[in-house]
């Protein structure tokens, strides 16, 4: 270690001591040279009877530092105010200086010297500062060299970002990016401002290992063009967080993020309308079943921003549900709030619940959804998709819920899958309920893929790229809606509030995504490159394995062409089909009783009678034959 380096190690009293020190004998010295530089270089003998008032200056000074706590500022984070504490100080020891060279008469100091003093004195004391905060960061930079990153954004926000990068151990800003031409060839504190194409030179220059994304307030649209923009670099990007967390205080500057493949999908979302969200919660008992999922814990945190009288979280999932009525116990804690576990097909169970709390609107989240697993599990999927709706919604009707919302699915239209069919058949036993009329208004709401959900690719391919590869995909061409989370369950709420009864409401999905270009785009936001032919030595392989039984290359949300436009942009209603009380009665009857006897077959011919447009891949026919 150095000298230097042991000095660092002292304790932090040692510290304050030391630097008390060096400034009493700064003091002084300065001075000294102010005297020395007015006399031209001479020393007048005079002053030799006033030795005494070089010692004047820190006698007075140093203790008006220990007060506006210069001593207290830690050397590796020193910023420009350090210079208000310098200026302070020493002006009014100057002021002091001169008082005591007027009222003891010493003549033989020159007057000018003194402005001079305080000319050398901010120099020694200031600049002995930002020399010692120097050496410490270099100590620092060698200790623990930093990675040299780029800051995409100049403005306000890169600006604080590049400040706390530097004052940091982490990060080392090498230049800025941005799009206003007004900015660029200025320097921010030695770092210079470019423009966007010269990105790849700067990364190649710099090498960088990761950009920066500082512009928390641009739109999704601009920061999705961006972000394609960046993603032939193959180099790691991370984002500052959103304005609304930053102006709430939610989150800080420095607190970078990953980027998300959500950030290049998702669209700039449609401000809600307030009366819609209000409308079936505000002052309301409001119910959500299956409320530790994706879909239902996402709604239960709208839900309680819309202030209810109290949410009922009913979940079968133990874990699940504990883990969502703890973090609305952080996030809302004044909403009163109750964790029922139980299953939505047990009747006696629902209406207990809905009797005893008085549940005014219903959100039905609960369902099996993933698409192999209800597969292989055909009756498990019909009893809690199928029954477990239409018990779940008997109760409703019998315990006079006013409103009762279905989260339903694209896989619900021409499905070839079990999953998709259960779904669908969940939407008739609704639309009959409404038909035979009803005090209880049901609605459906159908949408498709949700960014992050746990049925999501999302998380699966981010994982197979955390583990090295490869990425596994069904087809080559297989495309899917996505949506992100917080968007569909503002969605669903609205939508919810809206129509009569018995509606179909389709949220608008946006453009189709094909899932290999989603794999690709989380590849290169990662900073690596896809393992492919014309890439032999690339970092990620994509395998296609095949198409699952049941799995369509393209998802559809409607199933046919009659839809109506509503008063919300993202938001449509279908027109469609349902079955009459009595059909609906007898198929439900027998389904019930092939599901009790587990004759899979029977159950699955069933399926295909309800729902008129259930086309079952071969693959699934043969493992239903099998089971039953």
């Amino acid at each position: 270690m150095t000298m230097f380096e042991k000095l660092l190690a002292f304790s932090r009293h040692n510290k304050m001591a030391m630097l008390a020190l060096m400034d009493a004998l700064l003091l002084p010295l300065a001075l000294w040279s102010a005297v020395f530089l007015r006399l031209g270089g001479y020393w007048d003998p005079k002053l030799n009877a006033h030795l005494w008032v070089f010692i004047v200056p820190p006698l007075w000074a140093i203790p008006i530092f220990i007060k506006l706590g210069l001593y207290r500022a830690v050397l590796r984070y020193l910023d420009d105010k350090i210079i208000y504490t310098v200026f302070s100080g020493v002006t009014l020891s100057v002021l002091v200086l001169q008082g005591v060279i007027q009222m003891f008469h010493i003549w033989a100091m020159p007057r000018t010297s003194v402005i001079i003093f305080w000319v050398f004195a901010m120099a020694y004391i200031g600049g002995s500062r930002f020399l010692l905060r120097g050496l410490v960061r270099r100590i620092d930079a060698t200790e623990a060299p930093r990675d040299p990153v780029i800051i995409y954004g100049a403005g306000q926000a890169g600006l604080q970002l590049m400040l706390a990068l530097q004052a940091g151990r982490e990060y080392r800003p090498m230049a800025f990016v941005d799009d206003n031409p007004d900015l660029h060839r200025r320097t921010y504190r030695g770092v210079a401002v470019h423009a966007p194409d010269e990105l790849p030179a700067l990364v190649k220059d710099t090498q960088a290992k990761c950009i920066l994304l500082a512009m928390p307030s641009v739109g999704r649209g601009r920061q999705r063009e961006i972000l394609e923009s960046l993603e032939k670099l193959r180099v790691p990007i991370k984002r500052l967080p959103g304005m609304a967390d930053l102006v709430s205080g939610e989150a800080r500057v420095e607190e970078l993020k990953e980027v998300e493949i959500e950030d290049l999908l998702g669209r700039d979302p449609v401000p809600p309308k307030a009366e819609l969200l209000a409308r079936n919660i505000r002052d309301k008992v409001v119910m959500v079943t299956g409320a530790g999922g994706s879909i239902g814990s996402e709604l239960a945190r709208q839900i309680v921003k819309n202030r209810p009288s109290r949410i009922v979280l009913f979940e079968l999932s133990e874990f699940a549900l504990y883990s969502i009525d703890q973090e609305l116990a952080q996030i809302a804690p004044r909403i009163p709030r109750t964790p029922i576990l139980g299953s939505v097909t047990d009747y006696d169970r629902l209406t207990q619940v809905m009797r005893a709390f008085k549940v005014e609107t219903v959100y039905h989240a609960a369902a099996y959804k993933h698409v192999p697993m209800v597969e292989h599990n055909p009756i498990a999927g019909i009893v809690n998709n199928a029954f477990g709706t239409d018990t779940t919604a008997r109760a409703a009707e019998d315990c006079g819920v006013d409103t009762f919302v279905l989260i339903s699915t694209d896989k619900a239209v021409r499905p070839t899958n079990v999953m998709g069919a259960t779904k669908r058949l969940a939407e008739l036993t609704l639309q009959t309920r409404h038909a035979r009329g009803s005090r209880t208004r049901f609605v459906m709401v159908r949408f498709g893929n949700v960014l992050g959900s746990s049925g999501s690719v999302v998380p699966l391919f981010r994982r197979q790229i955390k583990a090295g590869g490869p990425i596994t995909l069904t087809h080559a061409d297989i495309t899917r809606y996505f949506m992100t989370i917080p968007e569909a369950a503002q969605l669903v709420i609205q939508a919810g509030a809206m129509g009569d009864g018995g509606d179909v409401f389709v949220l608008d999905m946006g453009e189709p995504v094909k899932i290999i270009d989603l794999a690709r785009r989380m590849i290169h936001l990662s900073g690596l490159e896809v393992k492919d032919e014309s890439q032999p030595d690339g970092d990620i392989a994509i395998r296609v394995t095949g198409l699952r039984p049941g799995e369509k290359l393209y998802e559809e949300l409607l199933i046919g062409d009659n839809v109506l436009p509503t008063d919300h942009a993202r938001i449509m209603r279908a027109q469609e089909y349902h079955l009459s009380e009595a059909e609906m009665a007898s198929l439900l009857a027998r389904l019930q009783d092939a599901c009790q006897r587990l004759d899979a077959r029977q159950a699955f011919a069933l399926m295909q009678e309800a729902v008129h447009e259930f086309q079952a891949a071969e693959a699934t026919q043969d493992w239903v034959t099998l089971q039953g």
